[in-house]
């Protein structure tokens, strides 16, 4: 059954009364946005239009130091499992043994009697319904392609190439419509997780030609001033403190497409690196900001496909009954890369043909006011918008919370949420995160013992305000205080020579207990993703 049939063999939206009984735990939408910088929603001090999460932001909840692990496969190892990704390897990007021990976040709920859906951007090793749990999934395993997807499954089976009109950030949400109007017909007494993934806004820039329309001159000024201004906006809006991040023209992603053949391949307007606005060319400015509104449409297409969510939740007569998170997993990305069927020069850019990457400039702009970008430890590689709303649950509205969280807090969260266990078997080590559900009632009320990240030899501890990292296989360790100084721009590793020592024998005690253990248990034997089809 091709997308298409599947949709067109569903019915209108699946009403129940609002008077119907609702499920004694509550239901569960975890949104989770790919290479969406901290700071591009507007509710987060962006100059991006996302009405949808302006509105669960204004009746929910906004955390300002949730933090991802800086790459797409890790994030959604820790969000589904619980642990960091160096405790069990799920994900694709990870090496290493997957202990027998490992568990998914559905097998955590169905004791509860839910019923658990995922729908969009997978990137794990294990197959969603066999390997952990799920019991319906759209899986969208082509990353290199919005219009043409050519590998997606329904529920393990392999799907045919999709209609022409398929983009993946619209088909993602219809299936998760779906899947919902069929629990509300066939499941109406069982409570449910959605797990929702687009792929949007991670690269190729790939965006609708009416939604690009829609930001055709708003980035004309350029990234330096638009950081300035976001800057001082966030400020007042009391989600930083401290100052503005400069720009960082000598660090970028070593495994870009070489410049030789950027500029080759794309043209005159690509800039590679993160420079002065007013360098730039008149045609590359053209260029670099027509780039900014391609990443500004896939964005309000996400949200934009979150209002048909969230409609289709309120038929069901269940908003109130709803906890929604939404989260990216991890910051705006630098990396400018050709893949997929290449990069035609001819063709408009934003289309099927093209393959553009946002660049180091545009990212530091989604990334602000926070160092660096996606892959990076530094804030703007792991910093992560986390909106959470739930009538039913949350009594306070339009609030901040500046309880620093991780992903691997976000499964002890709803597992908690909906009355469950997190006990693990006595051969498995506790799990690492805990609930952020008292700070649902009170900032300040879920503190961390503390964050630990170690991603492509970038790696870095956070205790309490005090953040210890270190850059690259060679990087000295630094030390900097992110209670005044979340711009890292301070490095007071010399002034405290103690706390540093103490950090990093930490971190270092982590980090091998993480690999012991894994090493040690006995390997998952749970079905595996098969490899792409020729």
């Amino acid at each position: 059954m091709n997308r298409r049939q599947f949709l067109a063999a569903s019915t209108a939206v699946v009403t129940v009364s609002a008077r119907a009984a609702s499920p004694k735990r509550p239901n569960v939408v975890i949104i989770l946005a790919d290479d969406m910088g901290f700071s591009d929603a507007r509710c987060y001090g962006g100059d991006i239009d996302t009405p949808n999460l302006d509105r669960l932001a204004a009746n929910g909840l906004r955390f300002t130091q949730a933090y991802s692990t800086a790459r797409c496969g890790p994030s959604r190892n820790c969000l589904l499992t619980g642990q960091y990704a160096q405790q069990n390897a799920s994900d694709i990007m990870t090496p290493g043994n997957i202990p027998a021990y490992t568990r998914f976040l559905p097998e955590y709920l169905k004791p509860q009697g839910y019923r658990t859906y995922h729908s969009g951007k997978w990137h794990m090793r294990f197959q969603p319904l066999a390997g952990t749990g799920f019991d319906r999934s759209y899986t969208m395993l082509d990353e290199d392609r919005y219009f043409t997807q050519k590998r997606h499954q329904l529920d393990g089976v392999e799907l045919p190439p999709p209609p022409a009109d398929y983009y993946s950030t619209t088909a993602i949400a219809d299936y998760s419509v779906e899947f919902l109007k069929d629990h509300a017909k066939n499941h109406t007494d069982a409570p449910f997780l959605l797990y929702m993934t687009p792929h949007a806004p991670h690269f190729p820039l790939h965006a609708k030609a009416e939604d690009i329309a829609l930001y055709k001159d708003r980035f004309a000024e350029g990234w330096d001033v638009a950081r300035e201004r976001k800057w001082q906006r966030m400020t007042k809006m009391g989600l930083v403190n401290g100052p503005l991040a400069p720009m960082e023209p000598e660090m970028w992603t070593k495994w870009n497409t070489p410049d030789a053949e950027l500029t080759a391949k794309i043209g005159p307007g690509e800039v590679m690196r993160a420079v002065p606005w007013s360098t730039l060319t008149p045609e590359q400015k053209d260029f670099q900001r027509t780039k900014m509104a391609i990443h500004a449409a896939m964005v309000t297409r996400i949200d934009m496909e979150i209002g048909k969510l969230l409609k289709q939740i309120d038929a069901m007569g269940a908003t109130r009954d709803t906890c929604v998170i939404f989260l990216s997993d991890n910051g705006a990305s630098s990396e400018q890369l050709i893949r997929g069927d290449g990069h035609d020069a001819s063709a408009p850019s934003g289309s099927a043909k093209s393959f553009l990457g946002l660049g180091p400039g545009w990212a530091s702009n989604s990334n602000a006011p926070f160092r660096l970008h996606k892959s990076w430890v530094n804030e703007g590689g792991i910093a992560s918008p986390m909106i959470v709303h739930w009538p039913n649950g949350i009594a306070q509205k339009n609030q901040l919370r500046h309880d620093p969280c991780h992903f691997v807090d976000i499964l002890p969260t709803v597992v908690d949420m909906v009355g469950g266990s997190v006990a693990q078997p006595k051969e498995a080590p506790p799990l690492p995160g805990r609930s952020m559900r008292p700070a649902f009632a009170k900032d300040g009320s879920a503190p961390k013992e503390y964050i630990y990240f170690n991603h492509n030899d970038n790696h870095a501890l956070r205790v309490g305000d005090w953040k210890l990292i270190s850059t690259g296989k060679s990087g000295p360790w630094e030390l900097y205080n992110l209670k005044v100084d979340r711009a890292e721009q301070k490095n007071l590793a010399a002034a405290q020579p103690d706390r540093l020592a103490a950090m990093s024998a930490k971190w270092k005690s982590l980090d091998d207990d993480f690999v012991k253990q894994r090493e040690a248990a006995v390997p998952s034997t749970r079905p595996r993703m098969g490899p792409a089809p020729r």
